[in-house]
């Protein structure tokens, strides 16, 4: 270690003899490093809240008046600014159970008076170099951890991306005017805060929650692009069975999805566009599919989906019918409360469905 970077090296000594902090003291400096000293726990404590760095060794009387060595190591291993400073006991006492009462509370050597230099710095130079490496081996696993969090997160933002570009195949298969999913994702944002405001989800609705639900809900129609096309573009009413296919979106969709992201770490993104994508069409009352859930079995982010999927899908031209005024779309949502929707959704929704976008004429 060059002499510079030695100098750097800071090491307490905490005695209540002062001839033992000299002796210590003299050593420490003719093998390079700092000496900071202290003739009790209390000055000790003062001097490591007020220097810059921490010291990289501490060594400590054991029998010293007020606080000894034992509570010292004590208060030192249950602050987290201190707790991985490595802590050698000095002392005259060498009996096996002041030994063991020392390692137990996690000193990690100790050295006898009187004081051999030469043991004294072969002790120093030991847990002097294991704790350079575990900081290292710290520090290149903190970098290791950021280069994988952002190889990660760049591979779920990809993937988001994908999907996003299929939501929109699937927004074009669909001949949907306007800007469908797009707007699914800002309603949904725009419900989600509002209810945040309710006392009913202020615990329930976090910041996060609200970011992930406009990322997510735009992937709620995802199963739809291995629906027929000749399903999807029919002219009118399907038949039962092709309505029973038509059904099958939103197990597709969620499966779509939990094979995308099979093998991955989990993540709110992943959870919640699973299950807006599974669980979108279940109505309040049970009389939804594909599970025939019900009240708040219902995921919440599928029950709000639910409220701004079907209004704005009233609002959109579909190749099978024209689109429903205004008015009469608000009314289908209010009429649908405690039925089709989450009563309490449709009454925030009710306040705030001015702020929602739509393709359509509101006059």
């Amino acid at each position: 270690m060059e002499l510079d970077r030695k100098k750097e090296v800071k090491i307490l000594v905490v005695d209540d003899v002062e001839v033992n902090v000299i002796i210590l003291e003299e050593i420490i400096q003719n093998m390079g490093y700092t000496a900071i000293t202290a003739t009790s726990v209390k000055q000790a404590l003062e001097l490591i809240q007020g220097e810059d760095t921490l010291p990289q060794i501490i060594l400590t009387d054991i029998s010293m008046p007020e606080i000894d060595g034992f509570e010292f190591c004590t208060m030192l291993k249950k602050d987290p600014y201190t707790k991985d400073i490595p802590v050698i006991f000095i002392s005259a006492m060498d009996s096996s159970s002041d030994l063991s009462q020392g390692f137990a509370l996690g000193a990690v050597d100790y050295i006898a008076k009187p004081f051999e230099p030469t043991e004294v710095e072969l002790r120093i130079n030991t847990h002097l170099k294991i704790y350079t490496l575990q900081k290292d081996l710290e520090e290149n696993n903190r970098r290791l951890s950021l280069v994988v969090a952002k190889q990660l997160e760049k591979l779920r933002l990809e993937q988001k991306n994908i999907m996003l570009a299929l939501a929109r195949l699937v927004e074009n298969k669909e001949c949907i005017s306007g800007n469908h999913n797009a707007n699914i994702s800002h309603n949904s944002r725009i419900l989600a805060q509002a209810m945040q405001m309710s006392p009913s989800y202020e615990q329930i609705i976090t910041e996060n929650f609200i970011d992930t639900i406009e990322s997510s809900a735009g992937l709620h129609d995802l199963g739809k692009i291995m629906v027929p096309d000749s399903i999807m573009l029919k002219r009118g009413h399907l038949s039962e069975e092709e309505y029973e296919v038509m059904k099958e979106h939103s197990e597709v969709g969620a499966k779509t999805l939990m094979e995308i992201y099979e093998g991955m770490e989990q993540n709110d993104f992943m959870n919640m566009a699973i299950d807006i994508a599974y669980f979108h069409h279940e109505n309040w009352d049970g009389t939804g599919y594909p599970k025939k859930l019900n009240g708040v079995d219902i995921p919440l982010a599928a029950r709000i989906v639910r409220v701004v999927d079907v209004f704005d899908s009233m609002l959109s031209e579909r190749v099978y019918r024209k689109a429903v005024p205004y008015e009469e779309a608000l009314e289908y949502i209010k009429n649908g409360a405690g039925t089709l929707f989450d009563p309490e959704i449709v009454r925030i929704f009710m306040k705030i469905y001015r702020n929602l976008k739509c393709d359509c004429d509101t006059n």
